[in-house]
């Protein structure tokens, strides 16, 4: 193997990371459009909190079904043609709104959104693992929050986006809680709203897709096939305590964050709470992502001096505390304790993530894609539409508490890593690998 200078392979990632950044934008920029979509389509479709929230476990599901595919696709195309496949699944998919919209129909939404989650799935798998081995192990969670940071930008920038030209050019979106119901020419018109926003993602997605199959990424997948090949045999993925917690910490975490996102702008429009309209509810939708952001970048400036385990465990301790908060109050107080915990949240998948592959080495990769698959758990925010209707929307938040509970055992315990092994193979291989 050729080797490189190391300032012509640090220059060289550091490019990539910025382009890997606006992956992060675009994922989640997609991703929270549909925290506006929702409460759209509640109000087209007539749908309960149930049916609401399987729209999102629709999304989720994606994940757990993709994940292993994913892999084996990078595996056998390499990172940058998976990216550009990804990108355009996801066009794809949005594509397919503006038909689902024309009908409108409940199932081809359904059909649309599983496909984008599909293509973002496969960013996932490509792009987390790849971000956590590129550089020194200790700073991998402090790396991830940095780069997850751009992911929260897109997702703060988002219900500014689907407020304006889903929820503000739509009647149910413009209308209080509790106003007559929607006529079926002002369903039609409503569900034809999210053509135009879903046109210009697509087109952007497709740019994107073209830059990037004209950069030259760095190839890492040749040097995680060839540590695999030689070491994995002789190791288990389950004799690491950090992995076999982290999982469901993932999972359960997912729940918390997309029962929040989700159910947010009912919550907040309901009279006892903010008394407002879903498009001013997707005003304070975009403070929640931002407070992820600010969480993010501050996280990532703490962990270079503070383990990521102390970090994750003071945010879940926060989180569970603010939802307690929302659980037994109302009006703003009730309103800006939810607005508060996209803060405590934003550290924990990257971080989560990190500390689930450390000390993995050859099993890297594999542990890296049952992190990303435990990402269905957001698919289980059904369970909170359940309770929404059963209980009460506010009620059904004792869930995210419950969640935070777990995040904070696995900071304080299950993330201390077992049996770990020499090293970090997969990233040695990394920073010798050629462009």
């Amino acid at each position: 193997m050729v080797e490189m200078k190391t300032s012509d392979v640090a220059g060289n990632y550091r490019q990539a990371l910025s382009l890997l950044a606006t992956l992060f934008f675009m994922w989640g920029f997609i991703t929270v459009i549909n925290n506006t979509l929702l409460p759209h389509l509640r109000s087209v479709f007539d749908l309960t909190y149930t049916q609401t929230t399987l729209i999102e476990s629709v999304w989720f599901i994606a994940y757990f079904v993709a994940s292993i595919p994913s892999a084996r696709l990078i595996e056998r195309v390499g990172y940058k043609s998976a990216i550009v496949i990804g990108l355009l699944v996801m066009a794809a998919g949005a594509l397919l709104m503006i038909p689902a919209a024309r009908l409108p129909s409940y199932v081809v939404v359904l059909t649309a959104l599983f496909i984008v989650a599909s293509g973002i799935t496969l960013l996932q798998v490509a792009a987390n693992p790849y971000v956590a081995v590129v550089g020194p192990p200790q700073t991998a969670s402090s790396r991830l929050n940095l780069v997850q940071a751009f992911n929260s930008l897109g997702t703060t920038l988002a219900p500014l986006f689907g407020g304006y030209l889903i929820l503000g050019r739509s009647t149910g979106g413009t209308s209080v809680a509790g106003a007559a119901p929607l006529t079926a020419e002002e369903r039609l018109a409503d569900a034809q709203a999210v053509q135009l926003p879903y046109l210009l993602v697509a087109l952007t997605l497709v740019a994107l897709a073209f830059v990037i199959a004209r950069y030259r990424l760095p190839d890492m997948a040749a040097g995680t096939r060839r540590v695999r090949a030689e070491d994995r045999a002789r190791h288990s993925l389950w004799n690491h305590r950090n992995l076999v917690f982290g999982v469901p910490a993932i999972f359960i975490y997912l729940i918390a964050e997309i029962g929040v996102s989700n159910l947010f702008i009912n919550f907040v429009s309901a009279p006892e709470i903010g008394n407002l309209t879903h498009q001013q509810a997707a005003n304070y939708l975009f403070l929640l992502w931002g407070s992820m952001m600010v969480g993010r970048f501050l996280g990532s400036f703490l962990m270079r001096s503070i383990s990521p385990e102390k970090v994750l465990a003071a945010f879940s301790v926060g989180a569970f505390v603010v939802m307690m908060v929302v659980l037994t109050s109302h009006g703003k107080l009730a309103m800006w304790a939810l607005i508060s915990v996209g803060f405590f949240h934003s550290i924990m998948f990257p971080t989560i993530f990190t500390l689930g592959i450390r000390g993995l080495g050859p099993l890297t990769e594999e542990g890296s894609g049952l992190l990303i698959m435990a990402i269905a758990g957001g698919a289980l925010v059904i369970i909170q539409g359940w309770l929404a209707d059963r209980y009460g929307l506010q009620a059904s938040f004792v869930l995210t508490a419950v969640c935070e509970l777990y995040v904070l055992f696995y900071a304080l315990w299950g993330a201390r890593p077992t049996n770990a092994l020499a090293g970090q193979a997969v990233g040695d291989q990394v920073e010798g690998a050629r462009p």
